[in-house]
């Protein structure tokens, strides 16, 4: 399966959340809570992505800064070079992808323009739905031979 197949079956899968460099980083900490997510993209004036802000960042930053995190802006705290996926993408290889650079939202990009975001849990999901499909397929193989 593809990231395409993915974003046909996730629920509101074209609906990306992204926030502008200059918001404040309590404006995105509103964001993640009120929409119940883990990270938003951050998008420039042109709509482009510039990068990505999480969890972790903003986690990693009160670490280091203390309260001050809450008054920086998303372009202070965001991954600038991301990793992107797009629709052609096979699962396998967005999990690796994911695994290898310890980072768990990819963004889809088709023709540059952003389609969607995936995250680990929604590569997982759908590896572990192949994987009890191959079994099933198996099961019927083995009890038609017999």
């Amino acid at each position: 399966m593809t990231i395409a197949g993915i974003l046909k079956h996730k629920a509101g899968a074209h609906e990306v959340v992204c926030v502008r460099p200059e918001d404040s980083v309590t404006e995105v900490v509103r964001v993640l809570n009120d929409k119940r997510i883990g990270a938003v993209l951050v998008q420039d004036a042109s709509e482009q992505v510039v990068g990505i802000l999480s969890e972790r960042d903003i986690v990693r930053s009160l670490a280091a800064n203390g309260a001050k995190t809450l008054d920086m802006s998303a372009s202070q705290l965001m991954t600038r070079h991301i990793r992107t996926a797009t629709p052609r993408t096979t699962v396998v290889e967005a999990m690796a992808m994911m695994t290898e650079g310890r980072f768990r939202h990819v963004p889809v990009l088709e023709d540059g323009r952003l389609v969607g975001l995936v995250s680990i849990g929604d590569v997982v999901k759908t590896r572990i739905r192949e994987q009890e499909s191959e079994v099933d397929s198996l099961k019927a193989y083995v009890a038609g031979a017999a």
